[in-house]
């Protein structure tokens, strides 16, 4: 049986998704994250009553490594990474780091038991892939996922406003760019809402991998192309929607590139804001020529949808 190294931190429930990126970059084989929110408005939920749990600040963001890895080093790696987060706005308060030393058969599918059946909306419904669900409505549109260890199950704040603003937005027959797209959730809630013509991109090549898995596990997602890219950088194509779920300082790069390859008319999905970053995303957008048509929140996250008009004389606006 295979040894593995646990890193476990403990940061602010803002920094996880940058956290979790620099323990994958750093070589982690799986990424977990332990959140007291995850026990919120699940009472009896699929016939389970779930504890009560004191909610905190905080999450637990817990990586694995192979045995033959100096542990000890990634350790020292990751706390100086992290702590360059604040240079970013991201509040890194007094993080922890441990490590300690378990058997396989510990991690490799425990966090499975964690990830089920969610209805994000009256349409929508995330099911991973090892599990039998049956819809409760004909009108339920279902999206399957095997996200892996590395990649979000579909359930975080983010995620769910980008799903919300996809379904507010998306009439049928678009073109849409999914900026970033990670498992692919967003490309496949997509063309269940009607988009004909989807391009994702991302930046991380296993990323591309995990999104073509996941497409392949949803029926008639042949529209869909997921190519590797930085952001929107020599990317040519007119769309009718671009959605971008990443942090608030990547996305100041995505706007103007974004204003250029919509079609008049249409529209940029942007989430993974933070408060302290959402005026500064709303005053960039200002400036290219965008208006703000809605704006969501929850919890500390930002969701906007952004419209871009025929001329250039559009404000930001309520």
């Amino acid at each position: 049986m295979n040894n593995w190294n646990e890193l476990a931190i403990k940061v602010s429930r803002e920094t996880q998704e940058a956290v979790s990126n620099i323990l994958i970059e750093a070589g982690a084989q799986g990424v977990a994250i332990e959140d007291t929110q995850d026990y919120l408005d699940n009472i009896d939920k699929f016939g389970e009553i779930l504890p009560e749990i004191a909610q905190l600040d905080t999450v637990v963001v817990k990586a694995y490594y192979p045995e033959n890895l100096a542990i000890v080093e990634i350790a020292e790696s990751v706390k100086a990474q992290i702590l360059t987060l604040a240079d970013f706005g991201l509040n890194i308060a007094d993080f922890t780091v441990s490590t300690q030393s378990l058997a396989e058969n510990d991690w490799s599918d425990n966090w499975k038991q964690y990830f089920l059946p969610t209805r994000i909306s009256h349409d929508l419904t995330i099911v991973p892939s090892w599990t039998d669900y049956v819809p409760v409505s004909r009108d339920e549109k279902i999206i399957r996922l095997d996200p892996g260890m590395a990649f979000g199950t579909g359930t975080h704040p983010t995620t769910k406003l980008s799903l919300f603003a996809l379904a507010q937005t998306l009439r049928g027959g678009e073109t849409l760019l999914d900026v970033g797209t990670g498992s692919g959730v967003l490309s496949i809630a997509a063309n269940l809402l009607g988009a004909c013509e989807i391009h994702a991109f991302d930046l991380d090549d296993v990323a591309v991998k995990v999104a073509c898995e996941n497409i392949q596990l949803n029926p008639n997602m042949t529209n869909i192309t997921v190519k590797a890219g930085d952001l929107l950088k020599n990317v040519a194509i007119k769309s009718d929607v671009i959605v971008a779920n990443i942090l608030a300082d990547i996305l100041m790069n995505v706007i103007d590139d974004a204003y250029t390859l919509l079609n008049d008319g249409g529209f940029l999905i942007m989430s993974g804001i933070i408060d302290s970053k959402s005026a500064m995303i709303l005053e960039k957008c200002a400036r290219t020529g965008f208006a703000l048509t809605t704006q969501m929140q929850q919890g500390e996250w930002h969701c906007v949808i952004l419209q871009k008009a025929a001329t250039d004389t559009s404000l930001v606006g309520g």
